[in-house]
């Protein structure tokens, strides 16, 4: 065994930097207090004019000194709390062994991944078999993929982390974990909480999603962008990023000169009297059907836009009124599916398009296409429209607007577009001009294949399909009767939990890439991978401690003093399953595909029910049914699944109950 190489978390680099910044100073302080005492021996403090000045340095230094040391314990602890993704550290630790063993290799591969049988251990490297491609041939030495394994496994030096390796099979490195050290961990979990992985450095992020049209309702087609929207904030706000959450509302543009034209024809006193504008949707076709069938209400309507372009006041106020019938409209979705969100509409980069196109122009991008500017960015092959031939801007103009501030005004390390497939090209063209802006931002497209739609084809009204999803799970909560067991209140929290959650998981669960049909049956069926299942199932898991007379107390002190053991095959897999959380987190920060995230969720709560099944948390009296031992260390190991549980329902935006 070779001596053990520095395997250190990005918490960790933090803390050596102000280590050795805390040291530098704790140096100068004693070289001045040196000074200061070689003063006063010799008895010369009036010939020393410096003396104020080391003074005032010193003071200054210990100030300084203070500052760090605290700077240097919050790391530390910050350390200490987070969880741990273990397969970055057993990576770490081959990274550094292949490297010690084949020094000579650039860029060796690296592949660790969990083991998928019991028998292989818990994680296993396969690097040996490419390495072996990678070695000079020669008819003097030729060295098989499992040699290369066993050279590897000489420079895995003792850890924390690493039982026992073993080689299998052709050149497999086979890893076994620490029982000890998977059992400390899940005592940090409960002690500390679920805590995020420790990262680099907090990345300020953008997320633009949701975006409905003024004027119009939001359908399902709107929903699949404001979950996988949200999720993803949820999920960068945990690890610990700067995250602003856009919704960049249809809210300028020619349709409200047809608007306006018609809010003045329906209600002309609308400047004074509020109109009764109940439904906004039938309000657009009205004024649609007339733009196209009625001539001078066109030429009107045109003459509205221009108004309003100019913010004429009256067609100002027009604008917002129609803005704020909507606004309370997209709030009620909002409200109901509990999104966050800051609004910044088309409108917002009005006054920012003149700029782009000036900037445009300066740089020589544009050309000149039948009295448009267009613009092609290097590397796409549609163009850009930024003005149109009539002077107007378009919808290139603003998304190229938003970009660059986004970009230089929010200082986005990172900017993801939760968009429909269909909406890729703009936005890829978006991602093209901000690398001519020589950015090193990270530009995602998390795009989503078509629309999901109902089994009959038809696009559906939101709010709809929410009541729908509401009605059904209180049908299906009163077949199970529930209603006979839980008060008014409970109930009615069980069905709002129940009904927006399966909606959400229904999306979610699926790979966004793909198309699927959207189904309230099987959305709501309690068995298999659906948001019902994994809700009873947390329910359950939740109760186990209640029903044996353990309360939150109880717990804590238990998870400070009590050893979880994993001696059963079903206690070890379910730890294992436990501490996976945060792989499958950094798996979702690298791909934006949160189904990895239910996928996972489905597994803990399989893998649960396994332990549960074999392993007797609780163990009663027959003929009584009074508890006569309680297995404390296994009910640790239900905190510690339920406390993971709720942090990923937590991250899809579902919000579990506590009875059901």
């Amino acid at each position: 065994m070779q001596s053990t190489p520095r395997v250190t978390s990005d918490a960790n680099t933090a803390a050596d930097v102000h280590y050795f910044i805390f040291t530098y100073q704790e140096k100068e302080i004693k070289i001045l207090a040196a000074e200061i005492d070689r003063l006063k021996n010799f008895g010369c403090l009036e010939v020393s004019p410096s003396l104020e000045g080391l003074r005032d340095e010193n003071a200054k230094l210990k100030y300084r000194l203070n500052i760090l040391q605290k700077s240097l314990q919050e790391e530390r602890n910050k350390s200490v709390k987070s969880m741990i993704n273990i397969n970055s550290r057993i990576q770490e630790i081959f990274r550094d062994a292949i490297k010690a063993a084949y020094p000579d290799l650039e860029n060796p591969p690296l592949a660790v991944t969990p083991s998928q049988q019991p028998k292989f251990g818990d994680y296993q490297c396969n690097s040996a078999m490419s390495i072996t491609k990678m070695l000079p041939k020669t008819s003097e030495q030729k060295v098989s993929p499992r040699e290369i394994a066993e050279n590897i496994s000489r420079y895995i030096p003792e850890n924390e982390y690493i039982e026992k390796v073993e080689i299998a099979g052709p050149g497999f490195i086979n890893v076994h974990l620490r029982k000890n050290f998977v059992s400390k961990q899940l005592s940090s979990l409960l002690v500390n909480g679920v805590q995020p992985p420790a990262m680099e450095n907090r990345k300020k992020v953008v997320v633009d999603f949701s975006s409905p049209n003024i004027a119009k309702e939001m359908h399902v087609g709107h929903l699949r962008s404001t979950i996988i929207g949200d999720s993803m904030c949820r999920l960068f706000e945990f690890v610990g990023y700067d995250v602003l959450r856009l919704n960049h509302l249809g809210d300028w543009g020619t349709q409200f000169g047809m608007l306006i034209a018609h809010l003045q024809d329906k209600f002309p006193d609308f400047l004074t009297v509020s109109p009764p504008i109940g439904d906004l949707q039938a309000f657009y076709k009205e004024s649609k059907r007339r733009f196209d069938t009625e001539e001078e209400f066109k030429k009107r309507a045109y003459q509205c836009v221009v108004l309003l372009q100019s913010k004429s006041p009256d067609f100002i106020k027009a604008w917002k009124l129609i803005c704020d019938v909507s606004r309370k409209e997209f709030q009620k979705i909002y409200d109901c599916l509990d999104i966050k969100l800051v609004e910044r509409g088309e409108s917002y980069y009005q006054d920012k398009m003149k700029d782009i196109v000036q900037e445009f122009e300066e740089r020589g991008f544009v050309q000149m296409d039948d009295g448009r500017k267009i613009v092609f960015v290097p590397g796409g092959s549609v163009p850009l429209t930024i003005m149109k031939s009539d002077g107007g801007f378009t919808y290139d103009t603003s998304d190229l607007a938003a970009l660059k501030q986004r970009l230089f005004e929010e200082k986005a390390d990172i900017i993801v577009y939760v968009v429909d497939s269909g909406q890729v090209s703009t936005q890829t063209s978006a991602l093209l001009f901000s690398q001519s802006l020589d950015t090193a931002l990270d530009f995602c497209l998390c795009a989503f294949r078509k629309k999901f739609k109902t089994r009959s084809g038809e696009t559906v009204r939101l709010i709809e399909l929410l009541e729908e999803g509401l009605k059904r799970s209180m049908d299906k909560l009163k077949d199970k009767e529930r209603d006979k067991v839980l008060t008014e209140e409970e109930l009615k929290a069980a069905q709002t939990s129940v009904a927006f959650g399966c909606i959400k998981y229904a999306d979610l669960s699926h790979n966004r890439m793909n198309d699927y049909i959207f189904s309230f049956d099987k959305m709501l069926d309690d068995r298999g991978n659906t948001a019902a299942y994994l809700l009873y199932a947390f329910t359950r898991i939740r109760s186990i401690a209640r029903l044996a007379n353990i309360d939150e107390e109880m717990l804590q002190k238990a998870a400070r003093e009590t050893k979880i053991l994993l001696d059963h095959e079903k206690e070890w897999k379910l730890g294992k399953c436990i501490l996976k959380f945060p792989e499958i987190l950094q798996k979702i920060l690298d791909d934006l595909l949160l189904h990895t995230l239910c996928d996972y969720l489905y597994e803990l709560a399989t893998t649960f029910t396994e332990f549960y099944d074999n392993c007797y948390c609780v163990e009663k009296d027959r003929q009584t049914g009074t508890i006569v031992k309680v297995n404390m260390w296994r009910m640790l190991l239900c905190e510690a699944t339920a406390a993971v549980m709720a942090k990923g329902f937590d991250i899809l935006g579902i919000k579990p109950v506590q009875k059901m």
